[in-house]
């Protein structure tokens, strides 16, 4: 760890380069032809960049050297590029990452509700700190910025499912079930798979999980329930223009006095 860097900042990218030591790889011919397939997608193949690099993971774990060489060789571009990305993205792992990502959001409101105690919690039970891998390789550990769902606050994902309104004790009990094979399902979504099946789906492979679960709830349709019961609605574009333009002619008045 460079001097001066604290691995427990949550606002740290992790400041390790990707590991060129690491020779093994499990990209083979399937996944080759995989990643040609993501870069045809797009008008401009670079742009595939990111979707191939989580497909790279799903395969590897991380983003390994053969992973951005793979990527840099059908792309046309330098592998100084690729690795530019993969370590500018904490998405991106250049360590083996767990087989649940376990994020902890700690963010204004979500501190505020209990998302640090959750975090704390979390890291005493399971021995670990923020972006770290118990030794049994189940969990990765991670404070993450806003999670997008201050309404249920404090919120945890795992491999980027939703678990709502959490508590250090219902976190725990997750994590735990986790680690001795239950199957969890999101409060607010599909049931929860592995790391790497996630880091497919992401590279956009989907599975058959997309129409499981709710994907809101009372909290987040609040807002449209009270528009619903007050009659209030946007306005046309037409009113819109109409009430800018006497917007603008009240000004004109005011200040023309």
């Amino acid at each position: 760890m460079p001097p001066g860097v604290d691995i427990e900042d949550p606002n740290a990218h992790r400041p390790e380069p990707i590991d060129t030591s690491v020779t093994d790889t499990a990209i083979d011919a399937k996944t080759l032809e995989e990643l040609r397939q993501i870069a045809a997608r797009y008008p401009q193949s670079r742009s595939a960049l990111l979707p191939m690099l989580h497909l790279v993971q799903s395969v590897e774990g991380r983003v390994t050297p053969a992973g951005v060489e793979a990527c840099a060789d059908i792309l046309g571009i330098s592998s100084a590029d690729v690795s530019g990305v993969a370590t500018f993205y904490t998405m991106y792992k250049r360590r083996p990452n767990g087989e649940y990502n376990v994020g902890v959001c700690t963010t204004a409101l979500c501190a505020i509700m209990g998302g640090d105690d959750i975090f704390e919690r979390l890291s005493k039970e399971l021995g670990v700190g923020h972006d770290e891998t118990t030794p049994d390789g189940k969990i990765t550990l991670e404070r993450v910025e806003c999670n997008a769902a201050c309404d249920y606050a404090p919120v945890m994902m795992i491999n980027w499912e939703f678990m709502d309104n959490q508590s250090p004790d219902s976190a725990v009990e997750t994590v735990t079930k986790l680690r001795h094979g239950v199957e969890i399902t999101s409060t607010r979504g599909a049931r929860i798979c592995t790391w790497k099946q996630a880091e497919r789906v992401l590279a956009g492979y989907p599975d058959d999980r997309a129409d499981e679960g709710p994907t809101s709830g009372p909290a987040s349709q609040l807002g449209v329930r009270l528009a619903a019961e007050n009659g209030w609605r946007a306005p046309t574009p037409d009113e819109a223009a109409a009430a800018l333009a006497a917007a603008r002619e009240a000004e004109g008045e005011e200040g023309a006095k």
